[in-house]
């Protein structure tokens, strides 16, 4: 079951003033800027070939981009993402391919630049920060180049999360704090909630697009009842569950808008589809669909394919709209 993208990437999604132009904050006044800040899902990183996961430009950033331009042909993207930033990198610096990016070699400072020297022409700024408060907590995971082992040893590191919760907590609400201030009260700007790759630890063992293709009936036996991977998969949902209503809570305390792109994955949705080709619950097909984690060649691997790309973009279109 493959989601399908909103019409809106299509329509596209500049409001009005009642006037018929563009109203101020609103991408599609004639000139400004759409900033994207965030980690690797901000500068589209997927496998090449090999499985080597670098940047590309079909991230959501770019495709919301470009339906953006296409009621603003002036829009001007400033894609200031690095990947592997967590919340912690994010203020702070400290990742070395990052630092060299920004000249005090810290995203958030830069960005707070930017908006400064752009004050007033800034229609749109777009976050995606936090996941890698967590990639490294899954061990057998290699959270560096987002990859996924086929091993029976993953687990997940119960301090480590405890760890990221925390900073998560602590950095995310000044983080918003800062872009608010340095954004002013009328640029938008929006931020997401993350999927959960992770629930294709499910399907993790010797033939991944065969376990894919698995009837209903096996399905439903591997779902629920694998005591081993299902518990980790369910562990995983329960951690995104708070991670999501913490950077929710902290975003909309500033007036920051959420992209619910949960919504998208419905990482809690375990029914069957009545139309399923595969017999595999909805958040599992959903995964499959859209990200690296089921494909045999490039993956496993945790970042949206071009199909997630453009549907997780539908879902900030339709927040701008």
């Amino acid at each position: 079951m493959a989601v399908t993208a909103v019409a809106v990437l299509a329509a596209g999604c500049a409001g009005t003033d009642g006037e018929g132009t563009a109203a101020p904050g609103t991408p599609g006044a004639e000139g400004g800027y759409y900033l994207s800040l965030g980690d690797s899902l901000a500068v589209g990183v997927q496998p090449d070939e090999d499985g080597t996961p670098v940047e590309t430009e079909e991230g959501y950033t770019d495709v919301l981009y470009r339906t953006l331009l296409d009621d603003d042909p002036g829009l001007r993207h400033e894609r200031m993402g690095c990947a592997g930033e967590d919340t912690t990198t994010f203020m702070e610096g400290g990742l070395p391919d990052c630092e060299e990016r920004y000249d005090d070699g810290e995203q958030l400072r830069a960005a707070e630049d930017f908006l400064a020297e752009h004050e007033g022409e800034v229609d749109l700024v777009t976050l995606t920060i936090g996941a890698n408060n967590f990639t490294r907590c899954v061990q057998g995971v290699n959270a560096p180049d987002g990859r996924a082992d086929s091993s029976e040893d993953i687990d997940i590191d119960a301090e480590c999360v405890a760890d990221g919760l925390d900073r998560l907590e602590d950095e995310v609400p000044e983080i918003a704090e800062r872009l608010r201030a340095a954004a002013g009260p009328d640029t938008r700007i929006v931020a997401m909630t993350y999927y959960n790759p992770f629930l294709a630890f499910l399907l993790l063992d010797d033939d991944p697009a065969g376990q894919a293709a698995a009837s209903a009936e096996e399905a439903e036996e591997v779902f629920p009842e694998h005591e081993a991977r299902g518990g980790l998969a369910e562990e995983a949902v329960e951690i995104l569950t708070e991670v999501n209503g913490t950077l929710t809570e902290a975003y909309e305390a500033e007036g920051i808008e959420v992209a619910d792109v949960d919504s998208v994955f419905q990482a809690t949705n375990r029914e069957v589809p009545e139309d399923s080709g595969t017999g595999m619950p909805a958040n599992l097909q959903n995964v499959c669909d859209l990200t690296w984690m089921c494909d045999a060649e490039r993956g496993p691997d945790i970042h949206p394919n071009e199909q997630g790309a453009r549907e997780i973009a539908s879902v900030f279109a339709e927040e701008v709209r």
